[in-house]
């Protein structure tokens, strides 16, 4: 299937001509969603033809038995899966009895379909001649609201062109649905009641096992020629479905529309038994102000999600729109204003990985909501860690370690691990140093240490005693090893002393010994609490400070490069370049056990670490595993382009930084790894975010000051981004041989720009 018939735009991601080979890819791009619910973009009418059909509600999940061949002790139970929710988007329609179903279609034309990213909507319009030879345009409208964002509308229109029609509109919700994601095609929803009451209806349906209780509501209005009518509806019910059905015969040429509400309350914000009351007080809201107005309020919001989000880049549509959609699809997954939520990597756009928390969030997406909103949204992502905690311990525990040790899982809903394949669940343990560094990269941006006394340093003393227990020491190395691990690159299972792993295991212990004694010093009384609470003594951390000090790493002298694991130059290095392009990709080409054996690496595994503690190397240590590490790089990952952009372009290095740049803004758009029916990346997506600022605009925080070493590609007549950097807001624009900032605040902004201290003040635009 060819993807490149996404037409370059600005502001819009636009298909043009309908193929069915392309409904599933489609349904995954023009998802939509608000941050408390999202949807693959399914037709609302009929569809008989190929589909993926998901509807979704943050946080609302369900346990599915883990699935496995062998049994291993430590495994999760079970693999929490993101649920396809009831669907309130149906409207089936007539023309003269018979469906309109684009599948069976004598001939579609026109069709255009458009997922507008300014003002946060999705269109789509056809004409269509059905078997029954009569001809009509449609036209359709969706949005899910920011503002009531329990709240959904449609607006749907029918116009018959060669002859009179009758027409039908069914609009129905249905909780009779599936996940397209299950292990045992268990029943994930129990309805609980189907109920009407004038032209609005209701499901009440609650999951089962983890008892989420959720009412999916919706309610019509027709209009004919855009004036409002009257219609009485049929109604027809079943024990998981209702629909209304409103018919009338429309002359050629006339609109015969309908607007939907629908949406979803559910118990996590409302009492389980006022869900009902909940819905009708939201379409209440939906009536009173109508589509149109909610249309309105709904550009607003996405209007000042821009204005601090934006990048905008100039000379390039297709690099434009690809960071547009990658923001776009970021705000739609999470807005930060649940701390109860995460970001899965797929967001609301697919059930892959189950729509749970991976260390994506924190290695990732941090920094992008740290710069892009407020700071307390980044706190309350790693409150939700804070939260998870005692789960971490436990998940430790069933590992076999004690007294306090906390493993954070590779995926989780509730702090659970819930991942099932040994590789990742056992070895991937990486994915705790991610946790820390996201405590320190949080301080280092924003100034404030307050988080840390009351609750990281909790987080930071349990990871620290899981990596003083984790390690071994070997007496004929006389060091201390890490037996047994999957790097950041999953091509290499159980291997021993992932130099990545061995690093970020030692930076860990060593910054929670020099965050304790900051707070003892500094903050006695949550020291106290802390200590006691923690049971922890001078003399364990004693014995931390000796396993990260007597750390090993494998090194090879030949090439001067820290080894990705022992025994990698045991493997036969054949570069990628140097691979027969047939093999590609190699997850799809080859079997495990040659991937494992290959020298290929999935994504950043030693340069991820080179990527979070730049400063702790210098610039020709970077050049040199570079040089060594991207050659054997298959990037098969969606976290690999971006870590490699960045660095690219810290090393001068402008057309493969711009390369690896168009890779990740685009993986989903141009479905690099054939794989976007699927859903999209959304935690890869803020990777991209940071290829600009970081990569191209070369900002870091240094010394407590923000610093840039700005570059742009030669493709690019210029490129701006803004950054809330301690509460003050600074705009760079970046331009072919120089670059201006400009400050929103009240007080001045001492930045560093290419090693020069520049001083900024507000309001003032200042060239360099």
């Amino acid at each position: 299937m060819n993807l490149d018939y996404i037409k370059p735009n600005n502001w819009s991601i636009i298909e043009e001509g309908f193929d069915v080979d392309r409904v599933k890819a489609s349904e995954s791009l023009f998802s939509i969603g608000n941050g408390a619910m999202g949807q693959r973009a399914n037709f609302e009418e009929k569809y008989s033809g190929p589909t993926f059909q998901g509807s979704y509600i943050a946080g609302v999940y369900y346990p599915d038995k883990t699935r496995v061949g062998w049994w291993k002790n430590g495994y999760p139970e079970y693999f929490a899966k993101v649920l396809n929710a009831p669907s309130w988007i149906g409207i089936n329609v007539y023309v003269n009895d018979e469906a309109l179903d684009l599948f069976k279609c004598k001939k579609v034309q026109n069709f255009k379909r458009e997922l507008n990213m300014k003002e946060g909507w999705l269109s789509r319009s056809f004409t269509a001649t059905l078997q029954n030879n009569i001809e009509v345009e449609v036209s359709v409208k969706r949005f899910l609201s920011l503002d009531l964002d329990e709240l959904g509308a449609i607006d749907y229109s029918v116009t018959p062109l060669n002859a009179p029609a009758t027409i039908t509109y069914r609009p129905y919700i249905d909780s009779g649905i599936t996940n397209e994601d299950s292990n045992w095609d268990d029943k994930f929803w129990d309805t609980m009641s189907v109920s009407y009451k004038e032209q609005r209806a209701f499901i009440q349906a609650k999951t089962m096992k983890t008892n989420f209780y959720t009412c999916t509501f919706m309610e019509s209005q027709l209009f004919l020629n855009n004036a409002p009518m009257e219609l009485t509806p049929e109604l027809d019910k079943s024990s998981t479905y209702f629909s209304f059905g409103y018919t009338y015969k429309v002359n050629q040429g006339e609109a015969f529309k309908i607007q939907k509400f629908g949406g979803y309350t559910v118990d996590r914000n409302h009492d389980k038994y006022e869900l009902v009351d909940a819905a009708h007080a939201v379409l209440d809201q939906a009536k009173d102000l109508g589509f149109e107005k909610l249309l309105e309020k709904q550009k607003i919001a996405w209007s000042n999600i821009w204005d601090m989000a934006d990048i905008t880049i100039s000379g390039d549509v297709k690099a434009q729109q690809g960071i547009r959609f990658n923001i776009f699809q970021l705000n739609q997954t999470y807005l930060g204003t649940d701390a109860r939520l995460n970001i899965g990597p797929k967001g609301f756009t697919g059930e892959k990985y189950g729509g749970s928390t991976y260390w994506d969030t924190e290695a990732y997406c941090i920094p992008f909501y740290m710069a892009t909103k407020d700071q307390s949204v980044a706190r309350s992502l790693l409150e939700y860690r804070y939260n998870h905690l005692q789960k971490a311990i436990e998940n430790a525990e069933k590992l076999g370690f004690s007294n306090g040790a906390a493993l954070y899982p590779m995926v989780t809903m509730n702090g659970e691990e819930c991942h099932n394949e040994w590789e990742i669940t056992f070895e991937e343990i990486h994915r705790n140093g991610a946790i820390a560094f996201a405590i320190y990269n949080y301080y280092r941006y924003t100034g404030d240490y307050s988080y840390i006394p009351e609750k990281g340093l909790e987080v930071l003393i349990g990871i620290a005693r899981f990596w003083h227990q984790r390690a071994t020491f070997s007496t004929a190395k006389n060091k201390y090893v890490i037996l047994g691990v999957t790097g950041p690159n999953e091509y290499e299972n159980n291997v021993n002393n992932n130099w990545y792993t061995n690093y970020i295991a030692q930076w860990c212990i060593n910054y929670a010994v020099e965050n304790i004694e900051r707070i003892q010093s500094e903050y006695p009384t949550d020291y106290t609490r802390i200590m006691h609470k923690a049971k922890l003594s001078k003399a364990e951390i004693k014995e931390w400070q000796k396993v990260a000090d007597e750390m090993y790493f494998p090194y090879s002298d030949e090439h001067k490069v820290y080894l990705q694991q022992d025994g990698f130059l045991d493997k036969e290095l054949i570069t990628v370049a140097d691979l027969d392009q047939s093999q590609r990709p190699i997850n799809q080409k080859w079997s495990w056990d040659r991937i494992l054996r290959s020298p290929y690496i999935k994504q950043a595994d030693t340069l991820q670490g080179f990527y979070f503690f730049e400063d702790h190397f210098t610039t020709e240590e970077l050049e040199r595993h570079f040089d060594f590490y991207e050659p054997f790089t298959v990037h098969e990952s969606s976290l690999s382009p971006c870590v490699h952009s960045i660095q690219a372009a810290k090393l001068g290095r402008m057309d493969q930084a711009y390369t690896f740049y168009l890779r990740t803004s685009r993986l989903d758009l141009d479905d690099y790894n054939h794989e976007v029916h699927e859903g999209l990346h959304i935690t890869s997506m803020a990777g991209t975010w940071m290829s600009i600022v970081e990569g191209f605009g070369g900002m870091r925080v240094k010394n407590d000051k923000l610093t840039f070493e700005p570059k742009i590609p030669e493709q690019w007549e210029g490129y701006s981004f803004k950054v809330n950097f301690r509460h003050q807001i600074l705009k760079v624009n970046v331009c072919q041989g120089h670059t201006h900032f400009e400050l929103e605040g009240d007080k001045d902004l001492e930045i560093m720009v290419n090693g020069t201290s520049i001083t900024i003040t507000p309001n003032n635009l200042v060239t360099v």
